[in-house]
């Protein structure tokens, strides 16, 4: 299954390399050349197929739990000061995507969504210390019962060129069903509020959807 986000950049990239391939086949004559030429276009699009992939995740919906919004690798948690919605202190947990992690966005927790705004910017490597304030990205505020308000941003990287995010205010949004998409990126950052208890260590691997960040 591929996410709805790569349609057109996968139909456009097979034309492409079917091209590339039948056009080695027909108008190259030396044979190593076209071979390479060849094993080069289908590499390309399986690389394209792989990071558009969009795979089944087991959701199990519990009010209680935080779970993991992306694929990747924890490469923050402490205790900040988010200054763009909360201007208060609160735990930052970050999630870094290579990119052959999954893409797909996912709703950390079900509610109500309170903010949802898009931020032009850089495209600095997104471990940077100051992407999550310099890069493109949007942050989304969603609320429930169980942890208040959350909030999480989606960071584009070097490579990332464009964000895209559903979540729209006033929106109900479920536990880990699609809330985005990061095209050729990067990070997520999530501020929980203080004293939450997080399930995470550092360099931990999670996936989207499945893993439980935090729990009530």
């Amino acid at each position: 299954m591929f996410h709805k986000e790569g349609y057109f950049i996968i139909i456009t990239t097979f034309l492409i390399c079917a091209s590339i391939v039948l056009c080695a086949e027909y108008f190259i004559g030396h044979k190593i050349a076209k071979i390479i030429l060849q094993i080069g276009a289908l590499v390309a699009l399986v690389l394209v197929l792989q990071f558009f992939r969009n795979p089944h995740r087991n959701t199990v919906l519990n009010e209680k739990h935080l779970l993991a919004p992306v694929d990747g690798k924890v490469v923050i948690i402490e205790e900040v000061y988010e200054k763009e919605y909360f201007k208060d202190q609160r735990i930052q947990v970050s999630i870094f995507m290579s990119p052959i992690n999954v893409h797909v966005t996912r709703y950390p927790m079900s509610g109500k969504v309170n903010f949802s705004k898009y931020h032009p910017g850089k495209y600095l490597v997104a471990w940077h210390p100051k992407s999550s304030e310099l890069n493109e990205r949007t942050t989304i505020v969603l609320e429930n019962e169980q942890f208040g308000e959350i909030l999480y941003r989606q960071i584009a990287g070097a490579v990332a060129r464009r964000i895209v995010n559903y979540a729209k205010v006033g929106d109900a949004a479920v536990q880990g069903e699609d809330a985005g998409f990061i095209k050729f990126g990067s990070r997520v950052d999530l501020f929980l509020p203080l004293g939450t208890s997080v399930n995470l260590i550092m360099d931990q691997v999670v996936r989207g959807g499945e893993t439980i960040i935090a729990e009530k």
